[in-house]
């Protein structure tokens, strides 16, 4: 069904019918718009902004670029214990932004032919909402409006920043994780809220550029959900690189006079004042569905504004499902590209498919990194759970001796009676690739007498496995 209508203004609106309309060109839509259309489906992609997502224009690879470049400047200075001498140090962030936005628009580009070049496939740019139960009106970025109906609908669509109610911030040049990328000088001092993956990646990298570095944190600790152990020893890593990090502490109100920025703070019944020329919000992120018309289409929310899906990932309408991060979870992008991977079987190839107890990984790329998969040591004692834990110092570990740097740990957490492997984080050089090995010998059902046992190279960070535990065989 296609119809046109004109009005004396000159203002276009269409209706077209699709056999599936993918909102959001982000990690699962990308794909799964592609993969519909292959499949012999008329499908159309809507996108508001830019194919990719946030994970291609201002999440994963635009900001581990900049990683690597922070990287680079503290290894440059580091290698001085290693007998290397280079001199002076010099950070240039118009030539990290130029490298940075060189691959997102590599990146970008190439997702967005792969799309056009597509067979039964239609991108169109605009702002989608729902105008019935299975269909929507797109503003469209160009002017008119269309209006679509689908048999299948797929929610794509990603999270944005929260920006915390305190007095005064509406007033401040405030960054997030998208603006700070942008900016055109390397801050004095950066002030950021909140102390999760995103102000730890970003608080290092832009002290690695020689910026003082503050962390507001209104925790007793950073990273709750992870192992005390853990978070005490990336707080000595941080420190080690003179990054302030404050907990048990509010901002309570910002202001500004020229260019310095001032935050009231409190800590318990203390109050303090802090001036920064910087601050960045980073205390979390929330789904992007204002606007969106899920009432009109029948679409049920949970109490934080996620869209409930089951375990097949649709919502509480029929033939509308909702992918990646607005549907709750683990906000990871690999996530995302795993509901793709389950749609794409439920849908297409009307396999049984279920989310329940998927095993998911993720990596915090923070210097050194930590890769983390399955539980930690106080979600298995919370659970009751019969367990031994393996606990390796990386200065144990002949690898990081030999390359000098002997930051971090590896842990990993054991069923007592039956040898698997629950859980594990390390906190190393590569710690992301090394967990990995974990993961796959939990996905296969290998024991951790199998890994002690094990002959691996030397020397290599995956031979301190055995190490690990042979800590449980003391």
């Amino acid at each position: 069904m296609l119809s046109v209508t004109c009005s004396d203004s000159q203002s276009f609106s269409y209706m077209k019918h699709y056999d599936a309309i993918v909102i959001g060109a982000g990690q699962a839509g990308t794909p799964l718009c592609r993969k519909l259309a292959e499949s012999g489906l008329k499908t159309a992609l809507i996108e508001k902004r830019w194919v990719g997502g946030t994970c291609v224009n201002d999440g994963c690879s635009p900001t581990k670029a900049m990683v690597a470049s922070a990287k680079a400047a503290w290894s440059a200075r580091h290698n001085e214990t290693l007998g290397v001498h280079v001199g002076g140090i010099t950070v240039d962030l118009d030539e990290i932004l130029h490298r940075k936005s060189s691959i997102v628009q590599l990146m970008r580009g190439n997702s967005e032919k792969r799309i056009r070049d597509t067979a039964g496939l239609d991108l169109i740019y605009g702002t989608a909402r729902f105008s019935g139960q299975k269909e929507i009106t797109v503003s469209l970025k160009d002017g008119g409006t269309e209006t679509l109906t689908a048999d299948k609908f797929f929610l794509n669509t990603g999270l944005q920043p929260v920006i915390p109610d305190i007095e005064g911030i509406q007033s401040i040049p405030y960054l997030t994780s998208t603006t700070i990328m942008e900016l055109s000088e390397i801050p004095e001092h950066l002030l950021i809220l909140g102390s999760g993956y995103i102000a730890l990646e970003f608080g290092q990298m832009f002290a690695r550029f020689g910026s003082k570095v503050t962390l507001i944190e209104p925790a007793e600790r950073i990273l709750k959900k992870e192992d005390e152990d853990i978070a005490g020893e990336i707080v000595k890593i941080l420190a080690q690189e003179d990054i302030e990090i404050l907990t048990n502490t509010k901002a309570v109100r910002f202001s500004q006079s020229g260019h310095i920025i001032g935050v009231a703070l409190q800590t318990g019944d203390i109050k303090s004042q802090r001036s920064c020329t910087h601050v960045l919000v980073a205390a979390g992120r929330k789904p992007q569905l204002k606007e969106f018309g899920l009432e009109i289409a029948g679409i049920e929310t949970d109490a934080k504004g996620y869209i409930k899906v089951n375990a097949q990932l649709e919502t509480s309408v029929e033939g509308i499902y909702a992918l990646g991060d607005i549907k709750g979870g683990p906000a990871f992008t690999h996530v995302s590209y795993d509901d793709y991977r389950l749609i794409i079987q439920h849908v297409v190839e009307k396999k049984p498919i279920s989310t329940a107890d998927r095993l998911i990984p993720y990596c915090m790329f923070i210097d050194p990194q930590l890769g983390r998969v399955g539980m930690t040591e106080q979600e298995a004692r919370e659970k009751g759970l019969d367990i031994k834990v393996a606990v390796l110092k990386n200065d144990s570990v002949a690898r990081a001796i030999e390359t000098g740097d002997e930051r971090g740990m590896m842990k990993a957490i054991v069923d007592a009676q039956t040898g698997q492997i629950l859980g594990a984080a390390v906190l190393a050089e590569q710690g992301g690739e090394i967990v990995t090995i974990l993961q796959m010998a939990m996905m296969g059902g290998v024991t951790y007498d199998r890994i002690l046992n094990g002959v691996f190279a030397h020397p290599t960070y995956a031979e301190s496995l055995n190490n690990l535990f042979m800590t449980l065989e003391a």
